[in-house]
C-alpha cells in the first residue's frame, strides 16, 4: 500500500497519518519499518471506524485528504489518476473508485441511499418485482464509466478538505458501518458531488477493519448488531420517527417472509433461528438506544 502510493505521482506531496485502532498484533512495530514517515496516532481502546477517521482531521495540511482502509491495495497510478479527476472537477466533494475482491471479482463500487423501502426489498429478494426502485447495490451495468452517484464505500474515499471544512467528516454516533452513507448525504445536502470513478482498480479484501471488533469482542453477534445499530440510527436522523416506524414494520415483515421462505425450502432450524434473532435484535437495539436517537456506545 505505502509502496504504491510512493510511486504515484504525488509521491511528494503526500503526507500519511495513520490511526492503530487497538491493534492485538504488532501493527506498531510493523508500521514503524515499513513507513516510518508516517504520523501515527495509537488507541488504547477500540474507538471504531469513524472516530478513528476523525482524529485525523486536526493533522490534515493538504487540500485532499484519502482515507483508505488496511484491507485496501491501491495501484501505482491510482492517487495520481483520482487527485487529477479532483483538480478537474472542482465541484466533485468525494470520490470512489472501483473495487475488486482478491480474485478480481467486481465489488458494489457506486451506490444509492439506503430507505426503508430498498432494504426492505433487496433483504427478502423481492427487489426483482420492483424495477423502478433504486437499489442500493446497483450492479446492472458494467462500472466502466464514471457515474455520479449517491455514496461510494470508505475504503479509498478521497474527500477534497473545503469539503471536511464545510460539513465535518464522520457522525461518531456510527461505531462501524453507515459512516460513509451519512457523509454523502451531508456532502450531497451541501451542494457537492459524489463521483464514482472507474479509471483505476483498488483491491479491496473486505472484513479487516471489523476484524478488530471481533477479536476485541466475546460476543459472536457483535458484528450483525453493529449493522443493525447504524441502520437504526441512519433512519431516525435522515428519514425522521415516521421513516424509522416503517423501518421497523419492514424488518419485522421481512423476518417473516425470510423465516417462511427457509420453512418451506426446508433449510432447517438455524436458518428460522436467525431470522428471530434479527428481529430480537433489532427490536433491542431500537429500545437500547431510546429510539434510535443515541449510540450504545
Amino acid at each position: 500500500m505505502f509502496n504504491a502510493l510512493r510511486e504515484s505521482k504525488s509521491a511528494d506531496r503526500t503526507r500519511y497519518l495513520v490511526v492503530d485502532n487497538a491493534s492485538a498484533d504488532n501493527s506498531l512495530a510493523c508500521l514503524a519499518t515499513i513507513c516510518p514517515e508516517a504520523l501515527l496516532l495509537a488507541n488504547e481502546n477500540n474507538v471504531g471506524f469513524g472516530r478513528a477517521n476523525n482524529q485525523l482531521v486536526e493533522h490534515l495540511q493538504g487540500k485532499y485528504a484519502l482515507l483508505l482502509n488496511t484491507d485496501a491495495f491501491v495501484a501505482a497510478d491510482t492517487l495520481s489518476k483520482t487527485l487529477g479527476y479532483m483538480e478537474a472537477h472542482p465541484d466533485c466533494g468525494v470520490l470512489g473508485v472501483r473495487l475488486v475482491g482478491r480474485e478480481g471479482d467486481l465489488q458494489p463500487s457506486c451506490r444509492y441511499f439506503p430507505t426503508p423501502l430498498n432494504v426492505f426489498l433487496s433483504r427478502t429478494g423481492l427487489q426483482r418485482f420492483f424495477p423502478v426502485v433504486k437499489r442500493v447495490d446497483d450492479m446492472d451495468w458494467d462500472h466502466a464509466s464514471v457515474r455520479e452517484c449517491d455514496w461510494v464505500p470508505g475504503c479509498y474515499y478521497l474527500i477534497r478538505r473545503e469539503v471536511i471544512d464545510q460539513v465535518g467528516l464522520f457522525d461518531p454516533r456510527y461505531f462501524l458501518y453507515y459512516e460513509e452513507v451519512d457523509h454523502c448525504k451531508r456532502v450531497k445536502q451541501a451542494g457537492w458531488k459524489v463521483v464514482y470513478y472507474p479509471h483505476t482498480t483498488v483491491v479491496h479484501i473486505g472484513g479487516e477493519s471489523a476484524k478488530s471488533v471481533v477479536e476485541l469482542n466475546v460476543v459472536s453477534r457483535q458484528i450483525p448488531r453493529l449493522q443493525i445499530e447504524s441502520e437504526l440510527l441512519y433512519f431516525r436522523k435522515h428519514h425522521g420517527l415516521l421513516g424509522l416506524a416503517s423501518h421497523m414494520l419492514l424488518v419485522s415483515l421481512g423476518d417473516l417472509i425470510l423465516a417462511l421462505k427457509a420453512l418451506l425450502k426446508g433449510r432447517g432450524r438455524a436458518a428460522i433461528g436467525a431470522c428471530w434473532q434479527h428481529a430480537r435484535d433489532t427490536w433491542a437495539l431500537l429500545r437500547d438506544t431510546q429510539l434510535a436517537s443515541q449510540p450504545t456506545r
